[in-house]
Formats: C-alpha cells, sequence, structure tokens
C-alpha cells in the first residue's frame, strides 16, 4: 500500500466530500458486484445468496478504507491483509488469478465512475479530480497486487501438500498397506486410481527427470535407499515404456493391479540385485523364479547333482554340461552334438555314463529337480 499512501498525501479529501462519498458506498458496492456479475463470468453464481451479500459487505468495507485513505486517515495495511487472504480464498473457490484481476478491471471502473460522481457534486476541484483518480487506481492496483500474492502462495502452498500427499500415497503403496489404508491415501491425494501400476526402479537423480515425461498421474520416489529412485507408471504400455527408458539406468517391473504395486516394486528389486544389466524383469523370470529363495535352491541342486560330485572335477562339469544338453534338446542325439560340439558317438558316451549315475533319469521327478538344478548356466 506504499505506493497509494503516497498518492493519498497529496490528495487529502475535505469532509464534506468524504461525507458524501461515504453516503454512497452502499450503491457503488452494489453496482461494483453487479458489473462483475455481468462481465466476468466465473463470478455469475458466485456472487448469488450468502456469497454475494458477503462480497458485498467485504467491498463496502474496501471502499470504506479507501476513503478512509484518501482523507488522510488509514495505513492501508488491513486493506491489504484483507486482498491476501482474498486470494487465498479464491485459489480455495477453484477459481483463477486471471478471473479475480478481470474482477479488479471491472470494480476499479465502476467505483471510480460512482466515486467521482459523487466527489464532483461535492465540490471537489477539477484540479484534484486528476489526483484522486491516480489514488483511485493506485489502491486498486495494490489490492489486487496482495491478491495476486496471496493467490500465489496459496497455490505453492496446495501444491506442495499434494506433492506430500502423492508421496505418502507412493509410499503406502511400496509397503503394500492394506485396501482400506491405500483408499484413504488415494483420497487424500485426490489421485484417480489405474487398473495397474508397474514400478520402475531408477538412480535417485534420474527419478524426477524421468518422471516429467510419462503420464501426470504417475507417482514418483527420490529419496529411498541406496539413491534409488522409483516411478510407479499406472497402466502402462509396456514396448513403449521400455522405449521411453532407453537412455536411462532403469528396472521395469510387471504390470500389477495398483493395490499390489508392492509385488512389481518388490521384483525390481529383486532383479537388481541379481544382476546391473537386467533391464525387464519379463526377460528373467526362470532366474527370478530360481533365486527367489537361494538358500532352498542351493539345497536342490546339491542334492540333484549329488552323483556328479563323486567324479573329478573335469568330468563332472563336461557331464553336466551334457545332462542340461539332454533336457534341453529333449534327448535329440544330433542337436545334443551341436550344442556341445562333439561328436554324436561322444554323446552316446557320455549318456551312458549319466545313466549309470542316475538310474531314474527318465522319472518325471528326476527330470524336474534337474531341470531346476541345471536351468541356468550359472549353476
Amino acid at each position: 500500500m506504499n505506493h497509494a499512501i503516497r498518492k493519498a498525501s497529496e490528495l487529502a479529501l475535505d469532509e464534506t466530500t468524504v461525507t458524501a462519498l461515504r453516503a454512497t458506498l452502499k450503491a457503488t458496492a452494489d453496482e461494483v458486484v453487479q458489473a462483475i456479475i455481468d462481465e466476468v463470468p466465473p463470478y455469475a453464481n458466485a456472487l448469488s445468496g450468502r456469497m454475494g451479500g458477503t462480497i458485498r459487505r467485504a467491498v463496502r468495507t474496501a471502499l470504506g478504507h479507501y476513503l478512509n485513505l484518501a482523507s488522510g486517515n488509514a495505513t492501508g495495511g488491513d486493506a491489504g491483509d484483507a486482498a491476501y487472504e482474498l486470494g487465498r480464498g479464491e485459489v480455495r473457490a477453484g477459481r483463477s488469478m486471471d478471473a479475480l484481476l478481470s474482477a479488479y478491471r471491472v470494480g476499479a471502473r465502476v467505483a471510480w465512475r460512482c466515486l467521482a460522481a459523487g466527489a464532483v457534486p461535492a465540490g471537489l476541484p477539477a484540479a484534484e479530480v486528476a489526483k484522486f483518480a491516480e489514488l483511485t487506481f493506485a489502491y486498486i492496483d495494490e489490492l489486487s497486487a496482495a491478491s495476486a500474492a496471496g493467490h500465489a502462495d496459496e497455490l505453492a502452498a496446495q501444491g506442495r501438500a499434494h506433492e506430500r500427499h502423492l508421496e505418502y500415497l507412493a509410499r503406502d503403496l511400496l509397503a503394500g498397506a492394506n485396501p482400506d489404508a491405500l483408499l484413504v491415501s488415494v483420497q487424500r491425494a485426490g489421485w484417480q486410481p489405474p487398473v495397474s501400476l508397474t514400478a520402475v526402479l531408477l538412480p535417485a537423480a534420474q527419478a524426477r527427470p524421468a518422471y516429467r515425461e510419462f503420464d501426470p498421474s504417475t507417482l514418483v520416489l527420490d529419496d529411498l535407499p541406496d539413491a534409488t529412485g522409483v516411478l510407479l507408471v499406472p497402466d502402462a504400455d509396456r514396448s513403449h515404456l521400455l522405449r521411453q527408458l532407453t537412455d536411462r539406468t532403469a528396472v521395469v517391473g510387471p504390470p500389477r493391479p495398483w493395490t499390489r504395486a508392492s509385488a512389481s516394486y518388490a521384483r525390481a528389486l529383486r532383479a537388481r540385485s541379481l544382476s546391473p544389466d537386467i533391464r525387464d524383469t519379463e526377460d528373467h523370470l526362470p532366474e527370478l523364479v530360481l533365486s527367489a529363495d537361494a538358500d532352498a535352491f542351493a539345497d536342490l541342486r546339491a542334492r540333484a547333482l549329488a552323483p556328479l560330485q563323486t567324479l573329478p572335477a573335469a568330468t563332472a562339469r563336461r557331464l553336466k554340461e551334457t545332462l542340461r544338453a539332454w533336457l534341453l534338446h529333449h534327448g535329440r542325439r544330433n542337436e545334443m552334438a551341436a550344442a556341445l560340439f562333439v561328436h554324436p558317438q561322444t554323446v552316446r558316451y557320455r549318456m551312458s555314463q549319466l545313466r549309470e549315475l542316475f538310474p531314474d533319469l527318465a522319472s518325471p521327478h528326476r527330470v524336474l529337480e534337474l531341470t531346476l538344478a541345471v536351468g541356468l548356466r550359472a549353476s
């Protein structure tokens, strides 16, 4: 309000003029409100009923404060505070700053017309009319600036609160919270649940930049342990998702119903722990299955391959490779020979050794155990 106060110091309305203008405040406020209703569409319904009465009183109060300022009896602080709160309230009412500024422009024009119509007949000298106009528009400008500041601060506050609620929701999803708790988080965050969510692990520094390339309803966290970031991507087209991540160090989990996003996240974490080169967990399901219980897998391998432990290491290694080829190629000797780069007769010889070591080699249960035991080359 400093500019308006300086303008007011150049103009001190006499008591006669102020009294005449005060008598017109109610009519002026009504005209201002009606003009806003007629000319600013977002306020067409907002200024009716109780809300309309409240705003009319607020306009009269602002005009009264303005007259105090014009007569040298006010500092302008209270009006600025009220305008600031008005700006915040407009955000909560869902109206844009453009709408409020339009209302101010209309209000300034109508208020000046009404005030001038009352001031001149009350004897305001012509030479002072220009100063009166400058004060009027300086006052409105500073009120609108205070409202703009309130509007911006409320938007920022709501934005920060919204981001916090989205982060809380993402954490609840990753933690596998129960559906009732998730629904509470969803409502608090104002988030529309998709059918599925796909977890994407990224280095923390890449999470926010990548997030900006995805659907706005994607959830993001970039402060997880080990400098990890995660995106929860709604209803992702997997091939498109992988293309979007081509230039990033990412691990993509499977799509899961949104309430089970924690399962997608857990698989991506486990895949990353297996190898830093895994990108699409769907391409590594056998490895993920066999590593789900590392101790059980180790016990299974030790038991299933125990007959080979009695042999020299080189012989055991050759027979294990042959056994793996036999399982993969369903016993087709020529295909086994090609895969092992040996003669078919060598395959025949090795298979006779294996049948001696594993008398029940053809039994379904033995085939299952051996398939799991030698299914990965790392084994």
